[in-house]
């Protein structure tokens, strides 16, 4: 079963259509920390504010997915799903993340080489620098061109796995062993996101 974690700021629809698309029909949109605990995969979609991960953590959902996750269950984060498994965020400092992944999210500057940077970064951008040994990224060149709807990233370190560049470069996707995240949506990315998801199927 793949549970797919709802905690009022995914875009469950449109991911849960697309897994279904690719062949996942056991799936369970849940709050239950019991489903993420039994589940064989775990998705955590999100939009909007990072405070509302809060809400993770108010329904024992944090704990469940730290036990899924040290037992070798196979998760993915989405958009603000892909920021919760670091530290934090600037966007709501007194919420913690999940602490996988080390450093915090941090809003796009409002310049860019003494240039006015638009904020939120919304559209098509390429995703660059993709790691070789990427499972959640197998077969997808760089240059590949994904969706974005974001006015925070991810800072780059040795769990990026591939970068994209908007007011220089950022984490698009992070991947170590298990727990991964992308901070574009495949769910509206085309051949490119069908792909990532695809590949997250078949871990």
């Amino acid at each position: 079963m793949i549970a797919v974690i709802d905690y009022k700021a995914g875009n469950l629809t449109s991911v849960v259509k697309a897994l279904r698309y690719l062949g996942a029909d056991d799936i369970l949109v849940t709050q239950a920390p019991a489903d993420v605990l039994r589940a064989s995969k775990i998705v955590l979609p999100g939009v909007g504010h990072f405070r509302a991960t809060q809400l993770l953590e108010y329904l024992g959902l944090t704990k469940a997915t730290r036990a899924a996750i040290a037992n070798g269950t196979p998760f993915l984060g989405i958009c603000v799903g892909l920021q919760w498994l670091y530290e934090g965020s600037t966007e709501a400092p007194e919420t913690p993340g999940l602490g996988h992944f080390s450093g915090q999210c941090e809003r796009f500057p409002a310049t860019f080489e003494g240039n006015d940077l638009k904020s939120p970064h919304v559209g098509w951008n390429s995703l660059e620098d993709i790691r070789p040994n990427s499972r959640l990224l197998s077969g997808i060149a760089p240059g590949s061109f994904v969706y974005y709807t974001h006015s925070w990233r991810a800072p780059i370190s040795a769990d990026t796995a591939a970068t994209t560049f908007y007011g220089g470069a950022f984490t698009a996707a992070v991947e170590r062993d298990n727990v991964m995240g992308v901070q574009f949506h495949p769910e509206k990315s085309a051949e490119t996101g069908l792909q990532v998801l695809k590949n997250f199927l078949a871990l």
